[in-house]
């Protein structure tokens, strides 16, 4: 599944394209992904300006002309891209097809539809069912070590999934929780609680260093993700440990390991994160 990076990465490719024009022609080629798309979903897309686009935790939002927000979710496989004209044949799984009033086409692809698209008004934004219940960003001002060490104390779960529960701090995954426990020498399987304190304050800048060096590389590319323009992300080259099981650590030579936790896989080094 797409992690914050890489959809920060295809919201901001998207502005370029979407903010300040109007949907000329929206083409909506299904009545539901995940879920059901709103009623006449197309039909109240079609002719809005986007004002602005923004990113909360994995969602894309885009505040429209009329006060409301088209709200997006990549799921595991979807992808959000742009070109310069309309397909004559769209694929099998390109579902959403937008064409701008200055030609761009923006297409929404999604093999596996675990994706999901919503409208929503601006001042319900946060209290939608899937945004209610989120914790900061953690690139965000309110993000950082004591908010960190606060919301550990007590906790009594590993860290690794402390640091994935979206209640704690919103749009952290398996990949980018992995490499920041990494860098900060933090075990995986260390009790959350004991990660207050010290170690939160390595924590939190670790966090925040890995995710702005994965978004600067255009995110990771594994499986199905791709930028807003097609490129791919290249940030898996600069893995420390994910997806790195036997190999050497940068750090001590000793090979990476592979636990599973919450029924996900861990990378780490069990001599550097203690």
């Amino acid at each position: 599944m797409p992690e914050l990076p890489e959809v920060e990465t295809v919201m901001r490719g998207l502005e370029g394209p979407l903010a300040g024009h109007r949907l000329a022609h929206v083409q909506q080629r299904r009545g539901d992904l995940r879920w059901p798309l709103p009623e006449n979903f197309a039909a109240r897309l079609q002719g809005r300006r986007i004002e602005r686009l923004g990113r909360r935790a994995k969602f894309i939002l885009a505040w429209l002309d009329d006060g409301m927000v088209w709200m997006t979710h990549l799921g595991m496989s979807g992808r959000m891209y742009v070109q310069h004209e309309r397909p004559d044949a769209p694929g099998k799984h390109d579902h959403i097809i937008i064409e701008t009033d200055a030609g761009a086409v923006v297409v929404f692809n999604d093999h596996r539809r675990f994706g999901m698209m919503d409208l929503v008004p601006e001042d319900e934004l946060d209290r939608h069912r899937l945004l209610a219940d989120l914790g900061p960003e953690p690139l965000g001002n309110s993000f950082n070590s004591a908010m960190l060490s606060a919301a550990l104390k007590g906790r009594r779960t590993p860290i690794k999934a402390a640091l994935l529960d979206q209640k704690l701090v919103a749009g952290l995954g398996n990949i980018y929780v992995c490499e920041a426990l990494y860098q900060a020498g933090i075990s995986p399987r260390r009790s959350a609680h004991t990660v207050a304190g010290r170690r939160a304050e390595r924590l939190a800048p670790a966090v925040r260093d890995v995710l702005q060096a994965a978004i600067a590389k255009g995110g990771s590319t594994l499986q199905d993700y791709v930028q807003a323009d097609g490129e791919l992300g290249y940030f898996q080259h600069e893995f420390a440990v994910y997806g790195r099981e036997g190999e050497p650590c940068h750090g001590c030579g000793r090979p990476v390991k592979r636990i599973v936790q919450s029924g996900r896989s861990t990378f780490f080094c069990s001599h550097c994160q203690r």
